[in-house]
């Protein structure tokens, strides 16, 4: 099955291909992309590759129009936890404009590939108003922290994570193995031998 992680932006206008061009460029300059559909001022798809010709990633923009757009990532979360985050994520989602998916290639495997599509992936994000989505894992909120778990059971590691109280978001680190932290994520409360790395307001 293909991998895929993704940027939910509620701005409408979308990057130059210009713009991401000059970035790989400058910042990975073994990387390069390329217009794969569209053209360079209305791009649809382009690939992020190596300039040995391997393919990393398949960047695709799919503009949202109205929310059956997002049904799909409402209709995934609906029974996820905790319930906070996933009402702040449907109420995001109603507002997203654009998608920016990234389908992982081979090349991805690679570090130097990994660090290009990751810089690619957070060049994207912060651009402001914008959230991110990965295969198997979940929803973050506007300043990357996980809020919506969709992890296998037989996760582990330290995660960075976010709760949602009385309008304020609570940002730790807590690891996805330990049941105690797992519980008290998943009803929505911070673990309890745990401090907060940061509090923000809801919009991040």
């Amino acid at each position: 099955m293909p991998y895929y992680t993704r940027v939910l932006s509620k701005d409408a206008e979308f990057p130059p291909f210009e713009e991401l061009a000059d970035f790989i460029h400058s910042g990975h300059p073994d990387f390069k992309l390329t217009v794969e559909e569209g053209t360079q001022e209305e791009w649809e798809s382009l690939l992020l590759s190596g300039t040995d010709e391997v393919e990393v990633a398949l960047l695709e923009r799919i503009p949202i129009y109205d929310e059956g757009d997002v049904a799909e990532f409402i209709d995934d979360t609906q029974d996820c936890k905790p319930e906070t985050g996933v009402q702040w994520l449907h109420e995001f989602l109603a507002d997203v404009k654009n998608i920016y998916e990234l389908q992982h290639l081979q090349g991805a495997e690679t570090e130097e590939g990994g660090n290009a599509l990751h810089a690619l992936r957070s060049h994207l994000w912060e651009r402001g108003d914008a959230i991110l989505q990965a295969d198997n894992e979940g929803f973050t909120n506007e300043e990357g922290f996980h809020i919506v778990w969709q992890f296998s059971d037989s996760v582990s590691g330290p995660w960075n994570m976010g709760i949602l109280q009385d309008g304020t978001w609570h940002h730790f680190k807590m690891d996805l193995g330990d049941p105690d932290h797992r519980e008290a994520f998943l009803n929505g409360e911070m673990p309890a031998d745990l401090t907060v790395i940061r509090q923000s307001g809801p919009q991040g």
